[in-house]
């Protein structure tokens, strides 16, 4: 453990966040410089977790006076071709996991990761481990609307996700949407094939009657249309859908702006005109930039854990700290901890410990 700065973790009252040095398709050189502007930007602790030789390479080439770093010694690294459960049980000393251990012990307070997704999902479950009461973390997309950012929730944990699942992914993303959207009382959408009450399959109709049921403002069905327009703060779906939504629509963005890169310089006048509108393209090309939300939080979770892009740049990394040190600053494992105990009784959880409810 080799401190980077001269201020010490040690009795500090900052969010403590771990990041996975080695993760990504660019690993340190991207991931430190990221981290290190988050720390500048905001009061933060930072534990940079990989090959000391490298992660101190970067950090020499930065100014991190005033700030608190250090920096963790792991002496593998989690490949993106590595089954999940052989990173958590054979790679115990990969930079992932190391990461984890520090939140579990307490050394750290969040994990941020661009490295092998299953194999963060699973050190979030195995070693950082699950809120009481939650049954399967999910994982949430922050995605620009029309009017103010919402939360796409699950995109890629649970393809197998049953009614009561949706119902905690609602619970859960509710407390993200308070502490790090600043929704007061965040709405609640469940997608389906038509908006009206009793459209969808199983599944869908009888998380319909939970959410109906519960604390949350649920304000019904949403089709796939309508999410962008922004009248929902939160839609909820299982994993295999919301991955096919988020990929979607990150594909269509792409293939949108290589569009209109195409007609805008087609002739001289499309040029002319890109002239005038070229501030008006900057800010619509940041508004669908996934940097500018830093990755998919995974919640459930007692610590923050942000799972990146594995080609996450500088701007994204950063973003992505920021994220987990607002989470923790604002206590969203309570608020998690609190939205399910409000709803006890409609957790299957509950059910099997109904002495919980009391």
């Amino acid at each position: 453990m080799t401190p980077s700065a001269e201020a010490p973790l040690q009795g500090r009252a900052a969010p403590r966040i771990a990041v996975d040095a080695m993760g990504g398709d660019f690993g340190p050189q991207v991931v430190v410089p990221g981290a290190v502007e988050a720390a500048r930007g905001q009061d933060l602790n930072l534990v940079l977790v990989g090959d000391v030789r490298r992660i101190e390479t970067e950090l020499e080439k930065l100014d991190t006076s005033g700030l608190a770093i250090e920096v963790v010694n792991a002496s593998q690294v989690a490949e993106m071709g590595d089954k999940p459960s052989e990173v958590v049980r054979r790679k115990k000393d990969s930079s992932i996991v190391v990461a984890s251990r520090l939140v579990k012990d307490g050394a750290a307070d969040g994990v941020v990761s661009a490295g092998n997704t299953g194999a963060t999902m699973a050190c979030g479950v195995f070693v950082i481990g699950r809120i009481k009461g939650v049954d399967r973390p999910c994982l949430a997309s922050i995605m620009p609307t029309e009017q103010n950012p919402m939360i796409l929730t699950d995109v890629g944990a649970n393809p197998d996700a049953k009614a009561h699942h949706l119902f905690q992914f609602a619970m859960l993303s509710d407390a993200l949407a308070h502490t790090v959207l600043g929704y007061e009382r965040p709405r609640v959408g469940l997608l389906s094939i038509g908006e009206e009450e009793g459209k969808g399959n199983v599944q869908v109709r009888e998380a319909f009657n939970m959410l109906r049921s519960s604390t949350l403002d649920f304000v019904g069905n949403v089709e796939g249309r309508a999410i962008f327009r922004g009248g929902t703060d939160i839609v909820v779906c299982d994993g295999f859908v919301g991955n096919v939504c988020l990929k979607l629509s990150e594909g269509l963005a792409s293939s949108f702006g290589r569009l209109l890169k195409r007609e805008l310089t087609s002739d001289f006048f499309a040029k002319v005109g890109t002239m005038f509108s070229i501030g008006a393209l900057r800010r619509f090309k940041r508004l669908v930039d996934y940097a500018e939300y830093g990755g998919a939080p995974m919640l459930g979770l007692t610590g923050s854990v942000i799972v990146c892009h594995g080609a996450s740049n500088e701007k994204a990394m950063k973003n992505a700290v920021d994220m987990a040190a607002t989470s923790v600053r604002n206590n969203t494992s309570a608020l998690m901890a609190q939205r399910l105990s409000e709803n006890c009784d409609l957790t299957r959880y509950s059910r099997r410990q109904a002495g919980d409810c009391a």
